[in-house]
């Protein structure tokens, strides 16, 4: 399994270059099922006349799939994203039917994965989630490092700020 994750987190990754190319928060998705990727995709608007905070990219994947195959079934589905999921994106892959979750980057602003099901109401506490986080950690890393370096977008932010720190440290390490 291990390998298997991080041959799709590397695609994962393919997205996030692309979605940073555009000037996008570097977040990349892919969903997989047996050993195939069903979607892709990456955050969009994250800048720009049409800013939105509800095109992330899980949702962004997500929806693609859905559009594309209304009938599938979402369980048995592997999320793969560059960035811990947020609260939301977490929430609505949840009530899809996902229940496992591979990331690469942690939110410590936002990530959703460590939250406690069992402590919700029911609807969430019954849920059997299996999470990965840190897979391909550093690459992941470098790409949201330069684009804090480059971009506005939550630019003064607890996630900016650690991710910056934890870049330099990287740094450090490699001189």
């Amino acid at each position: 399994m291990v390998a298997a994750d991080e041959q799709f987190m590397a695609e994962a990754l393919v997205e996030a270059e692309r979605a940073l190319a555009a000037g996008e928060f570097p977040v990349g998705c892919v969903l997989v099922r047996e050993g195939r990727i069903l979607a892709r995709g990456h955050r969009e608007n994250s800048c720009g006349a049409h800013f939105n905070e509800l095109d992330h990219a899980e949702v962004v994947t997500l929806r693609g799939l859905l559009n594309e195959r209304p009938d599938i079934d979402c369980a048995g589905l592997t999320v793969y994203s560059t960035m811990e999921p947020c609260l939301m994106c977490y929430a609505t892959m949840l009530l899809s039917g996902i229940r496992r979750f591979v990331w690469a980057y942690e939110d410590v602003m936002g990530g959703g994965t460590s939250l406690d099901l069992h402590q919700l109401p029911p609807l969430y506490a019954g849920m059997q989630v299996t999470v990965r986080g840190r897979v391909l950690r550093a690459r992941s890393l470098r790409l949201f490092a330069e684009f804090f370096r480059a971009w506005s977008y939550w630019q003064d932010s607890l996630l900016a700020t650690y991710t910056l720190e934890q870049a330099a440290k990287v740094d450090d390490e490699l001189s």
